[in-house]
């Protein structure tokens, strides 16, 4: 779920794993990042301000990804939506080594049993990297530089900061290109992992067979950023 949340928001690490389940708008279906998580000395702290004013503000969900949300919060009373099996907010370094290098580097073939072998992604991808997807994602579908900058919370630079708004078409069309890059990946899939997916996940099965599949785009693509800068060398 981090990792779907990581492209489809284009929020910060400790913007998503800081959210609480108070702080979703179930009628908007939008995540509220006002406090996030922030480690410091090792220990973990659930408040503070967002890196700057802009990072304040609401993001909206695909209707796709807002349903999986939905599932997790459902699944457990934990104040933290993301969190561990005990309830406790996840530690970057932890989620980093034991689940997101695994899932995009795959598993050693010389060190492990042919059962437990996985074969990479796209190996060194990093949880930011999945932050300047979404950028371009939005870029590619034609948003306004305004509401990108709006989700991601960065402020407009210039004269834009004056004249420059997020309007609610904005917000619509936002959603919408995300909602068919998600089944687009779908596409993507083989029908076995459709069909795994569809197991794993049952309301899958309306998207699997009300046609979405058929119109949607044929692939979805990752952006790798070697050297990757920081938001600080961008001016973000």
């Amino acid at each position: 779920m981090l990792g779907l949340l990581d492209f489809y928001t284009g929020a910060r690490w400790g913007e998503l794993v800081g959210q609480q389940r108070h702080e979703y708008d179930s009628e908007a279906r939008s995540i509220q990042i006002r406090e996030p998580l922030k480690e410091i000395g090792g220990r973990l702290f659930k408040g503070g301000r967002t890196k700057t004013p802009a990072g304040t503000r609401s993001v909206e969900l695909p209707p796709s990804i807002a349903i999986f949300y939905e599932e997790l919060m459902d699944s457990h009373s934990f104040p933290f939506v993301l969190c561990s099996a005990e309830g406790a907010p996840l530690r970057r370094s932890n989620f980093h080594n034991r689940y997101w290098r695994p899932v995009w580097d795959g598993s050693d073939a010389e060190h492990a049993r042919s059962a437990e072998v996985v074969q990479p992604i796209l190996p060194t991808f990093t949880f930011h990297e999945g932050r300047h997807s979404h950028s371009t994602w939005l870029a590619e579908d034609g948003i306004p530089e305004v509401a990108r900058r709006a989700r991601l919370g960065q402020k407009m630079k210039g004269i834009a900061r004056v004249y420059d708004h997020v309007t609610p078409l904005m917000r619509r069309q936002v959603v919408q290109a995300l909602e068919t890059r998600w089944i687009g990946s779908l596409v993507a899939l083989t029908p076995s992992e459709r069909t795994k997916l569809g197991e794993w996940f049952t309301h899958l099965h309306a998207t699997f067979h009300d046609g979405q599949l058929e119109t949607a785009p044929r692939a979805i693509a990752f952006l790798r950023l070697k050297p990757c800068p920081s938001e600080e060398e961008q001016g973000f």
